[in-house]
């Protein structure tokens, strides 16, 4: 990642950067195909661990959505290690599933 002031890893007040960073501050954007890719977690973390960061990424984006987007906006939902095959969600059950 290059250094960017609209994405706050150029900034006079580093003390807060690096502090919003350790906190988990996470940036995401979709690319021109509509596709989002997002890290949720680590192979450290437990199972409830990334379920409830899944959870927080689904909601936010969710939250997110462009104000132009009509319809459903996720249609489907991967997700997959870094070298490794990419495996279906099923939307609706994480929208519905508790924490």
């Amino acid at each position: 990642m290059m250094p960017n002031p609209k994405t706050g890893t150029v900034t006079v007040d580093v003390a807060t950067a690096i502090k919003e960073l350790k906190g988990g501050k996470v940036e995401y954007r979709a690319d021109k195909t509509g596709i989002v890719h997002v890290r949720f977690g680590k192979i450290s973390f437990s199972e409830g661990q990334l379920l409830e960061n899944l959870k927080a990424v689904a909601s936010s984006i969710d939250t997110n959505k462009p104000s132009g987007a009509k319809g459903v906006y996720w249609k489907t939902a991967y997700i997959c290690s870094s070298m490794g095959p990419a495996v279906r969600l099923n939307v609706s059950a994480l929208r519905d599933m508790k924490v």
